[in-house]
């Protein structure tokens, strides 16, 4: 059986204070049975996965895949398209 989580149990899961739930529930996946709201293990999942930040710089970013010999190094970027409209 799935489990169904209220308020203060899926935030001490997610690891968020229940008032931030409370504010966010209308972008947050979740279901409702009445007015009783709860969440499922697939919906804190997806909520983790929304939050989820991979690091930009540092030494925790992966490294570029090495270009082939004689390549441009930047060879892979193109241009932006126009912003005039015709």
């Amino acid at each position: 059986m799935t489990r169904r989580l209220k308020y203060a149990a899926a935030a001490k899961e997610l690891g968020v204070e229940e008032s931030w739930l409370r504010r966010h529930i209308k972008r947050l996946p979740h279901s409702k049975l009445g007015r009783t709201v709860y969440f499922t293990d697939a919906d804190l999942a997806r909520i983790d996965a929304m939050f989820h930040h991979e690091p930009a710089m540092g030494p925790l970013v992966a490294a570029p895949a090495p270009t082939p010999a004689g390549a441009h190094p930047m060879a892979h970027l193109v241009p932006l398209p126009s912003r005039r409209t015709a």
